[in-house]
């Protein structure tokens, strides 16, 4: 079976609020889907964060339906 796609996009204005770890835009047909990691220091800095501090939680935050 041979497929052959044809397609015309335009977009006038794209906006994106957020793009976390593992997330796909994809505007049109695709063949493949490609991954592609790029990472930013946007925030200029020279070391590493400190270490986050574990909290317990003493009970569920959301109450959960029983099954």
């Amino acid at each position: 079976m041979h497929l052959t796609v044809h397609q015309s996009i335009c977009i006038h204005m794209l906006k994106v609020n957020s793009v976390s770890n593992a997330s796909i835009l994809q505007i049109g047909s695709a063949g493949a889907i490609r991954s592609n990691a790029e990472l930013y220091n946007t925030g200029g800095f020279t070391q590493p964060a400190e270490e986050a501090e574990s909290i317990s939680v003493q009970q569920t935050l959301v109450p959960l339906s029983p099954q």
